[in-house]
């Protein structure tokens, strides 16, 4: 079992140093145990993560600079800064920064289950197709393409 550590976690830094890039993106782990996965994410103005479904988990989205549109559960909606995004498990959701403007955002998950080591496997990866393979093998399941329209 993986216990939280106290202590603080600086602005753009990950947890031991560690960050993540995932097709192009950056995400850099803020929290680690097994209760709960946060992690920041910065998305330049085009930068999206397709719909897809937590079975096992509830997520929620910080929005901290910028705007982003998501699709929640088949409805398109705007997150702006300080707004809080509640995601339930096995609704389908996804994020998408069409704005022109970079967006900065703190994501967690809870409970961890299987994310930190899909993170691990998908850093640096540059096969979407392959992104996808591996993120069902651990629990993260994405929908066909049109779910983003």
């Amino acid at each position: 079992m993986t216990a939280l550590e106290k202590g603080i976690t600086p602005g753009g830094t990950g947890y031991a140093g560690k960050s993540w890039n995932i097709l192009g993106q950056l995400y850099f782990p803020k929290a680690i145990c097994d209760s709960t996965f946060a992690f920041e994410t910065n998305s330049e103005p085009g930068q999206f993560v397709p719909v897809h479904v937590h079975p096992t988990q509830e997520e929620f989205i910080l929005v901290q600079d910028g705007v982003l549109d998501l699709k929640l559960d088949g409805q398109w909606v705007k997150a702006k800064a300080g707004d809080l995004v509640r995601m339930p498990r096995g609704i389908p959701h996804g994020y998408f920064n069409k704005s022109d403007k970079p967006a900065r955002a703190m994501f967690w998950v809870s409970p961890m289950q299987k994310l930190e080591a899909l993170f691990n496997m998908l850093h640096n990866l540059s096969d979407p197709a392959e992104v996808v393979r591996i993120s069902a093998q651990h629990e993260v399941n994405f929908l066909p393409p049109e779910a983003n329209d």
